[in-house]
């Protein structure tokens, strides 16, 4: 069990799909977005080209994480990612992230990464458990991740220091056997389209490239 299995995953509105050293320049744009920068508490200092296109460029090399661009279907144009990382092969667990660019918000693409992405741990990887931090100044998130069925566990007081605040972030995670029972939709008929028009637009962003 690992992440060498670099998967497509299709939705109603979004595909995502690895990432290649060409996508760095878009990526290099939704990251030196003022919302992405301040709701996933990301340095502000520009990240070179090269750099990024490395980075982009390797991810389907890694066996230990898993990143996918998320592509609005409708455009065709990259808005995001959403990360599997931080994997615990002992315990059967990691850590998750997404964040979307200013193209994709609002539409529900992040909602359904997230589904995309979490089922594709539980079922595909064999995960038992996928966790991830929201900040308190982001409840569209918080939100779109208790959609998905992901539930609090606690409270990391004052753990991000931006624009003269302390700002908490809260831990969420989420089990296979959760996952099991409703398949990201704990709250209503899986039938239904996902009715909120925002979803995350970012989550904490781990110490990676950021």
């Amino acid at each position: 069990m690992n992440f060498s299995e670099k998967p497509v995953l299709t939705g109603e509105r979004a595909v995502l799909r690895p990432f290649t050293g060409d996508d760095a320049p878009v990526m290099a744009r939704i990251l030196d977005d003022p919302q992405v920068v301040r709701l996933t508490g990301s340095p502000t200092e520009a990240i070179g080209s090269e750099r990024l296109r490395s980075w982009y460029g390797s991810r389907s090399e890694q066996t230990d994480r898993l990143d996918l661009g998320i592509v609005d279907r409708a455009s065709g144009e990259l808005v995001g990612e959403a990360v599997l990382n931080e994997w615990d092969e002992a315990n059967r667990s990691c850590c998750f992230r997404i964040l979307i660019g200013p193209g994709g918000r609002d539409r529900g693409l992040g909602t359904e990464a997230v589904r995309l992405t979490v089922g594709h741990a539980f079922e595909r990887v064999g995960l038992h458990r996928v966790s991830l931090y929201v900040f308190t100044h982001n409840p569209r998130a918080l939100r779109a991740y208790e959609k998905v069925g992901f539930v609090a566990e606690g409270v990391e007081r004052q753990t991000l220091w931006q624009d003269g605040e302390w700002i908490d972030a809260v831990r969420m995670s989420i089990l296979a056997p959760e996952w099991a029972a409703h398949r990201g939709r704990p709250e209503g008929d899986p039938r239904r389209p996902d009715s909120d028009h925002g979803g995350p637009d970012g989550d904490r962003v781990s110490s990676t490239v950021r």
